[in-house]
C-alpha cells in the first residue's frame, strides 16, 4: 500500500527546491509565484502529518522522513536566503549547528524509548517542557519561520519593496532565530548523557571489544 503522506513529504522539498530556484530568476511575476508555492510548502508541512494521521499511515519512519524534510526545506530557504544577501551568513550557521544537535540528541534519547514532544518527552523541567515541547511553542516558532520565508520573499517584490515590509521581514528573521536558540538549549542543557560517559554504550564481550579495535 502506498504511503501517502511520505510522498507528500517527499514532494514538499522537491517543491520547496523549485521555489527557491524560481527565486534566483528575474521577473515580479516568477517571484509571487516562488511565494505562493511556499506558502504552499509551509502548509504541506502539516497536510502530511494529518494525512498520516486520517490514512492510519502513521510510523516511525515517517516520523523521521517528516524531520528530514522540515530540516532540508528549512536550511534550504535560509542558505537560499544568505546567498541572495537577504539575510546574514550566520542565520543558516546557526540553525545548521542547532538542528544537527539537536537531531542527534533526539536520536540518541529515542532509542532509550524518550520522544521529542508528548507524554514521552524526554523534557524533564517545567520549563525546557513548555519551551520545547509545548503546542503553543512549537505553533509560535512554526508561525514566525513561515511569515519569515514568506516576507522575505514579498520584500522583494516591486510591490513591497518601498515599504515597511522588508523591515519587518528582518525583524521576523531575528525573532525566529531566538525561538531557534531558546527552543534548542533547553534539548542540550537537560541532555545529561551528553556530557557523561554512557557505559551501555561500550563494548561489553570480547567479540564486541574486538569489532570495535577494528574501526
Amino acid at each position: 500500500m502506498v504511503n501517502v503522506a511520505n510522498i507528500v513529504t517527499v514532494c514538499r522539498v522537491g517543491l520547496a527546491l523549485i521555489a527557491i530556484y524560481m527565486l534566483s530568476l528575474p521577473g515580479e511575476g516568477i517571484r509571487w509565484a516562488a511565494f505562493w508555492l511556499t506558502a504552499f510548502v509551509i502548509y504541506a508541512d502539516a497536510l502530511d502529518g494529518y494525512l498520516a494521521r486520517k490514512l492510519n499511515q502513521a510510523s516511525k519512519f515517517g516520523g523521521i522522513l517528516d524531520i528530514a524534510g522540515d530540516r532540508v526545506v528549512e536550511m534550504a530557504y535560509w542558505i537560499a536566503f544568505a546567498v541572495f544577501a537577504w539575510v546574514p551568513l550566520w542565520v543558516p550557521l546557526l540553525f545548521t549547528v542547532r538542528g544537527t544537535f539537536v537531531d542527534a540528541i533526539r536520536s540518541h534519547a529515542s532509542e532509550k524509548g524518550f520522544t521529542a514532544f508528548g507524554a514521552k518527552t524526554m523534557m524533564q523541567s517545567g520549563l525546557g517542557k513548555f519551551l520545547v515541547a509545548s503546542n503553543f511553542s512549537r505553533f509560535s516558532y512554526a508561525v514566525a519561520k513561515a511569515l519569515a520565508f514568506c516576507f522575505l520573499i514579498a520584500a522583494r517584490t516591486e510591490m513591497f519593496s518601498n515599504t515597511a515590509l522588508p523591515m519587518v521581514a528582518d525583524i521576523l528573521v531575528y525573532i525566529t532565530a531566538a525561538f531557534c536558540v531558546l527552543r534548542g538549549l533547553p534539548v542540550i542543557l537537560e541532555s545529561s548523557f551528553l556530557f557523561k560517559s554512557d557505559r551501555s554504550d561500550q563494548p561489553n564481550t570480547p567479540e564486541q571489544k574486538e569489532k570495535m579495535d577494528k574501526l
